[in-house]
């Protein structure tokens, strides 16, 4: 009688038992084989095992730790790929929020108070040399008899005129007798783009020293100034400047002698008072010089009540910059 063959792959069959694996560090953290079922067999020694358990571990702590340093060290020494966005930063926890700017600043803006024969306009200024150099709009200080600047530390001082450019609305003034002044640092306006934060010090309702905030709304606005003296209209005893922006006159008539500028458009709450002060980036920088607000009432819109509604223009610091030499000659008429 013929025996009938075993069927392979039974306990007794080595091939039942499948081949140990090749030795590897990752071992621990690769697929295991399905465990052989219990068998009568004396198990293989594993002595060996915890070693190899503890060094795959190290291997892989050094490559994961190698590679967190790399990815640290590539942050903290700035050696990412500039091509790609950085993430935005709280940058007032880092002392350069508002606060920070306000307190920067604030030393280099003046409130200027320039009387005429029509009256006293009130305005604001921008420090720019610590011998005294003041910035500010033309229709704050036109046509004045004196002028009298006081400081962020409460002193008055006397200035006089030096310059004046009514085609771009500005004026240069020089504080008389003054040394050590904390100058404002003069920006670049053509960094500027629209939605950058920014800071607004001036001197509104003769508030002096006050401090907004917002963002740049627009940039290359055309803005329209009278060029005449005395072309302010009083509204609770502060001059309200005309303006024309968007086919609209604001504030009253602009006359018929006026000029055409381009502006930064700001939310920033601008109020009378705030001509000639300063518009501030994040990085404490001269960006603007305010010159125009839209005042509720004012015309070209409704209501009778006066105050910023945030719209506000300012002249852009590089024409400031590339106005001084004339301004220090004595300006120009045109």
């Amino acid at each position: 009688m013929t025996e009938t063959p075993r069927p392979a792959g039974g306990p007794q069959d080595p091939a039942h038992y499948p081949a140990p694996p090749a030795y590897s560090p990752y071992a621990h953290f690769e697929e295991q084989a399905p465990a052989a079922p219990p068998s009568h067999r004396a198990e293989r020694p594993r002595g060996r095992r915890p070693a190899a358990l503890l060094a795959a571990c190290a291997l892989v702590a050094a490559l994961v730790g190698g590679g967190s340093a790399a990815l640290v060290g590539e942050l903290t020494n700035g050696k990412h790929d500039t091509s790609q966005g950085t993430p935005v930063q709280n940058v007032s926890t880092k002392g350069t929020g508002v606060a920070a700017v306000a307190g920067a600043v604030s030393p280099s803006v003046v409130e200027i108070k320039a009387a005429t024969s029509s009256g006293q306009s009130t305005g604001s200024g921008v420090i720019i040399t610590a011998d005294g150099e003041v910035v500010t709009n033309n229709h704050v200080v036109a046509g004045s008899d004196t002028v009298q600047v006081a400081l962020s530390d409460g002193t008055t001082k006397t200035a006089k005129v030096v310059g004046t450019d009514p085609g771009k609305d500005l004026a240069l003034i020089k504080i008389q007798g003054a040394k050590g002044l904390k100058a404002a640092a003069l920006g670049d306006s053509g960094k500027v783009r629209v939605g950058d934060q920014v800071v607004a010090i001036g001197s509104p309702e003769g508030l002096t020293g006050t401090v907004t905030s917002g963002i740049v709304s627009a940039l290359n606005r055309d803005v329209t100034v009278s060029k005449e003296q005395g072309r302010g209209q009083q509204q609770r005893g502060v001059p309200q400047w005309p303006f024309e922006f968007g086919g609209n006159q604001y504030n009253g008539d602009t006359g018929s002698s006026k000029t055409t500028y381009k502006a930064l458009q700001t939310d920033a709450s601008l109020n009378p008072g705030n001509s000639g002060g300063a518009l501030i980036n994040m990085s404490g920088q001269i960006i603007g010089i305010n010159s125009a607000m839209y005042a509720a009432g004012s015309g070209g819109g409704s209501g009778d009540s006066a105050g910023s509604v945030g719209l506000g223009f300012a002249i852009p610091v590089d024409t400031v910059k590339a106005d001084l030499a004339k301004l220090r000659a004595g300006g120009s008429d045109s």
